[in-house]
């Protein structure tokens, strides 16, 4: 064959044309040899290549030219057969040291669509997250989880005439509160025996702090240490709001009223009353730890037709969490509350204000009072119904006063 002609690319057919010189040797090269004849094409993968290659090393005839300086042409035209195409990344027969077999190739026909993590690494760590979420009975808690799940969706659970959804407050409220309590607050709980073991009962504490935080307190601790649920009586502006309404109700709160009181500690209920009110919770920081009116003695008359007992309660630190310095009356007043607090955090840092400050707690149940032991008519007595409200109001107040003194310090 003669010399091959050499036609550079985009010249549209005619030598020379484009650069306006003559073909180089190099591009000459590219078409056949010095003698003319054409440069045999050298694949990769070459089939006989590997069956020489397992049998011993490849001779090469003398003069032969040296492949890795040689130039290889790989036509276009004529596709390579995926069979014999060795993957990227591993070392050809030829170049293999002695005595070592060739890795067999891997093509991506072979390859698992989910090679990327073992099934068994995935389940490890399954394993691991439940574990730190509910603990090393994390099989009997995840069942119990799913089947709280299967229950909420298929509507397979009881709530009370009142809203009250125990499940829900023992699983996700008391959980929930449960850390600040023992973390935040640090509550110290003294005359836990004084709550009764079964049967319906009154408790009776003083209220502060701003916002109701001493009730939710109560509520846990009295979960925590006597294991029952106790179930407030909340003032109308609770049950007005969304979602604050909804929650109450699923907590166990209902409004204060006497019928209300009354039917629940009939039912054998834990019942808890904030006589003070508002009041209670809305009083300037001077004057911390002084006890409000008590009302008009709706509780007492409650306990005293049902012949429950009642038990006071004293809360020491919660006056703390959000010392009341000031008060905008008329901004409280176009909101529809009964104040709008002012305190050295809020409104000054805005959200941030509203982390309440970690004061340590002291809660005190005293020893119940009895009611049984009155006439039948003793609730319709205001005289009788007044001394026995005293009777509770100065119990607690003395109690402040004793746990005032026993404190250190307020935040420890």
């Amino acid at each position: 064959m003669g010399d091959a002609e050499i036609i550079p690319i985009g010249t549209r057919g005619r030598p020379g044309r484009g650069t306006g010189t003559a073909p180089s040797s190099a591009a000459r090269g590219l078409a056949g040899g010095a003698g003319g004849e054409p440069r045999p094409v050298r694949r990769k993968a070459d089939a006989a290549r590997r069956a020489d290659a397992a049998t011993g090393p490849v001779d090469e005839a003398p003069g032969a030219a040296d492949p890795a300086t040689e130039p290889v042409v790989q036509p276009a035209a004529e596709p390579a057969d995926e069979s014999l195409v060795e993957p990227s990344g591993t070392e050809t027969p030829a170049t293999l040291p002695e005595g070592e077999s060739p890795r067999p190739a891997v093509t991506a026909r072979e390859r698992h669509p989910h090679a990327g993590i073992p099934a068994a690494d995935l389940l490890a760590a399954f394993q691991h997250a439940s574990r730190e979420l509910f603990g090393e009975q994390w099989e009997a808690q995840l069942a119990h989880f799913l089947a709280f799940l299967r229950r909420r969706v298929t509507g397979d659970y009881a709530v009370d005439e009142y809203g009250f959804d125990q499940e829900v407050t023992q699983r996700f409220f008391m959980a929930a509160l449960r850390p600040i309590a023992e973390k935040w607050f640090r509550i110290e709980v003294r005359g836990i025996e004084n709550i009764p073991a079964e049967g319906g009962a009154l408790v009776v504490s003083n209220h502060s702090g701003t916002l109701p935080i001493d009730g939710l307190m109560t509520m846990v601790s009295i979960h925590d240490r006597a294991e029952r649920f106790l179930r407030p009586l909340g003032a109308d502006l609770v049950f007005r709001m969304p979602l604050v309404s909804s929650l109450a109700r699923k907590s166990g709160a209902t409004l204060a009223c006497s019928e209300d009181a009354e039917r629940m500690l009939r039912g054998g209920e834990l019942v808890g009353v904030w006589p003070e009110g508002f009041k209670g919770i809305g009083k300037p920081y001077s004057q911390r730890y002084k006890l409000q009116r008590f009302g008009r003695g709706g509780f007492v008359s409650a306990a005293l037709r049902t012949g429950v007992p009642i038990v006071p309660l004293s809360v020491v630190g919660a006056e703390e969490i959000y010392p009341l310095i000031g008060n905008i009356p008329s901004l409280a007043r176009l909101l529809g509350v009964p104040y709008l607090p002012i305190t050295p955090l809020f409104p000054l840092l805005g959200p941030l204000g509203l982390v309440p400050l970690p004061s340590k707690w002291l809660l005190e149940f005293g020893e119940p009072i009895r009611t049984d032991e009155f006439d039948a008519g003793a609730a319709d007595d205001p005289m009788l119904v007044f001394d026995v409200t005293d009777q509770v109001r100065e119990t607690i107040q003395q109690t402040l006063y004793t746990l005032l003194m026993e404190r250190e310090s307020v935040f420890r």
